[in-house]
C-alpha cells in the first residue's frame, strides 16, 4: 500500500512524495524535513501515533477505516489535521493532502461521526496504559512491573476495564477495545 500511495502522489503535479515504514519514519523526516506526513493508523506501531512521527512543524494526515473511533482519538492527540477514509477515492486523498498541507483541515464525511465518538473512549490513560500491555499478552506481573504498579492495582484496573468496556470477561474487554481502536 505504501509504494502504491507513494506512486500515485508522485504522479500528482507539485508534489514530491517518499515513503518510509513506521520505525524509519522519524530518521527519514528529519532527513527529509517534510511538509506533510501522511499515516497509516491500523499499520503496525501506529499505536505510538502521539508519537508524531515527523516531529513538529510537519502536518499530519490520517488514513483510518471507519468503526475505529479509539484510532482517530490517537490522531487527535497527535494534532493530526486531517482525516481520510482509507476506501476514498485517490482525488479525495489529493485533495486531503492539498489542504492539509496549506495548514488547514480535512475529514472524511464517512469518518466524521467516528471522530464525534473518538472522546467516548470510557478509559482513563491509566487504564488504556494497562489495557495496551495486556493486549500485547503480558501477565499481571510484568504489567505491574512495568508500569510500576502493585499486582493488586493492575487486576483493580483490569475488573474497572471489564465493567467499562461492558465485556463479559478479560479477553472480551481487550477484543471489544481492540475493535473500537483503543489499542
Amino acid at each position: 500500500m505504501r509504494s502504491a500511495l507513494t506512486a500515485l502522489l508522485q504522479a500528482a503535479d507539485g508534489i514530491d512524495a517518499a515513503a518510509a515504514c513506521w520505525e524509519k519514519a522519524p530518521s527519514r523526516a528529519l532527513s527529509l524535513r517534510p511538509h506533510l506526513c501522511v499515516v497509516d493508523a491500523d499499520c503496525p506501531g501506529s499505536s505510538r501515533l502521539p508519537d508524531h512521527p515527523a516531529g513538529e512543524g510537519c502536518n499530519l494526515l490520517v488514513l483510518a477505516t471507519s468503526c475505529r473511533p479509539g484510532v482517530l482519538r490517537r490522531a487527535a492527540q497527535a494534532k493530526a489535521l486531517g482525516f481520510v477514509d482509507k476506501d476514498a477515492s485517490p482525488a479525495v486523498l489529493l485533495k486531503a493532502i492539498r489542504l492539509v498541507a496549506a495548514g488547514k483541515r480535512y475529514v472524511d464525511s464517512t469518518l466524521a461521526l467516528d471522530l464525534l465518538h473518538a472522546a467516548d473512549v470510557p478509559l482513563t490513560p491509566r487504564e488504556l496504559s494497562v489495557l495496551a500491555l495486556a493486549a500485547e499478552g503480558a501477565s499481571v506481573p510484568e504489567t505491574a512491573s512495568t508500569l510500576r504498579l502493585a499486582k493488586g492495582t493492575v487486576r483493580n484496573y483490569m475488573s474497572a476495564i471489564v465493567r467499562k468496556t461492558h465485556a463479559r470477561n478479560w479477553l472480551d474487554a481487550v477484543r471489544r477495545s481492540q475493535g473500537a481502536g483503543w489499542v
